[in-house]
């Protein structure tokens, strides 16, 4: 089954889905296993992504951008993840910081302008958050961020999971500051690759994503210059419109990733029901038998959920809705509701297509190890199910 049909099936077409046309997503598919067995960066679809200016889809069209709003965004990372994961999970991490600085100028807010206006020229940038041991996410952090006489500050930690390792020119990240008259406070800012100041180990030997490059990066005293310091927290739960606006745009646009990868699975799965063929039923396909019905149909009926759900949270984001102390369970529940209905869909397709998939070369197969690196983004499930019972039920009694 060509992939326009299964695009037509996971949601209406917009004006922008001509940046990636049928030709250009096969031809990243064509690369997605070649970039899997080399566990290496996807250079030439990262080149022609840049070039069609799709890591300007956020940035306002009066800085050089698409102008695109989070609701289209998601939409186009759910086809390009339909044929390349690595690929879209990766430039994700770029478009989440193009969102942040959006989502913050929407309401206001234009402490990121020079972001839009930077990444509108080109540049690229990566999400440095990240930290080893660090449950708290965006309440705490491991890194140690030093004030500087010029208003500066310095950073020394180790962040993980860094995609965009290869090419980013900008590393968005955040550290703890004890040195301060106020301290403690969480302190966000911006280093430029240029001006050094930290390493990246060659430790991203992962079972998928592997075209992420996602390796560690250690900050050895990393220069965010004063003008590039976007925030100084409390830490802890923090009201900061910047905590919701990476919050919403991290876990939408995750959520388009993973949905994506669950709606290639069920194409590939409707595939291979045609074409596989059983002596069990004299030569019929297996499409005819009750088995394989269920599975293929009880996937559909999964998958089906999500892109309404999507669609209707980003354009809330995009829109401004007010939606009080529920945005966060909204927004966990979409990332945790994505990431854990790809996995069943990417499992019932893998039954319904056989021993076949358990070859290296079988892109079923790469989705399932792909699929899998939904469980450790943030926010896990523990975290997502205890935010969503604090907005239900209020804190545990003491």
């Amino acid at each position: 089954m060509p992939l326009g049909v299964a695009a037509s099936r996971v949601g209406n077409v917009t004006e922008h889905d001509e940046l990636l046309s049928e030709e250009r997503l096969e031809r990243f598919r064509s690369r997605a296993a070649q970039y899997d067995a080399e566990n290496r960066f996807f250079t030439e679809d990262f080149a022609e992504l840049a070039d069609i200016g799709y890591l300007k889809a956020l940035v306002p069209v009066e800085f050089g951008g698409l102008g695109l709003s989070l609701e289209q965004t998601a939409r186009l990372q759910v086809r390009l993840a339909g044929a390349a994961p690595a690929t879209a999970l990766a430039v994700n991490m770029h478009l989440v910081w193009t969102g942040v600085a959006k989502t913050l100028r929407d309401r206001g807010d234009d402490s990121l302008e020079f972001l839009l206006r930077e990444a509108g020229a080109g540049e690229v940038f990566a999400f440095g958050l990240s930290e080893a041991g660090n449950d708290l996410v965006l309440f705490g952090s491991t890194t140690r961020a030093t004030p500087q006489p010029d208003g500066s500050y310095q950073y020394a930690g180790t962040k993980i999971f860094t995609s965009l390792s290869p090419a980013w020119t900008r590393l968005g990240t955040m550290g703890f500051d004890t040195e301060s008259d106020d301290a403690p406070k969480i302190v966000y800012g911006f280093i430029d690759r240029a001006a050094g100041g930290f390493e990246i180990r060659e430790d991203w030997d992962t079972i998928g994503m592997r075209a992420t490059q996602s390796s560690t990066t250690v900050l050895t005293g990393a220069t965010a210059p004063a003008d590039r310091i976007v925030r100084r927290l409390d830490p802890g739960p923090n009201p900061d419109p910047l905590v919701f606006a990476i919050f919403a745009n991290f876990e939408l646009l995750l959520a388009a990733v993973y949905t994506g990868i669950g709606a290639r699975a069920l194409e590939l799965a409707v595939a291979a029901a045609h074409r596989r063929t059983s002596l069990k039923n004299e030569g019929r396909s297996y499409a005819s038998d009750p088995d394989i019905r269920w599975r293929i149909a009880d996937a559909a009926i999964d998958q089906d959920a999500l892109l309404p759900q999507l669609d209707a949270i980003t354009r809330d984001v995009d829109t401004r809705a007010d939606h009080g102390s529920q945005w966060f369970p909204k927004l966990v529940g979409m990332k945790i509701r994505a990431t854990e209905t790809a996995r069943r869909v990417v499992d019932q397709a893998i039954r319904v297509s056989g021993g076949s998939t358990f070859f290296a070369g079988s892109e079923l197969g790469r989705l399932y190890r792909d699929v899998l690196a939904g469980i450790f983004h943030p926010s896990d499930a523990e975290s997502a199910h205890s935010t969503v019972a604090n907005a239900w039920l209020g804190p545990v009694e003491d």
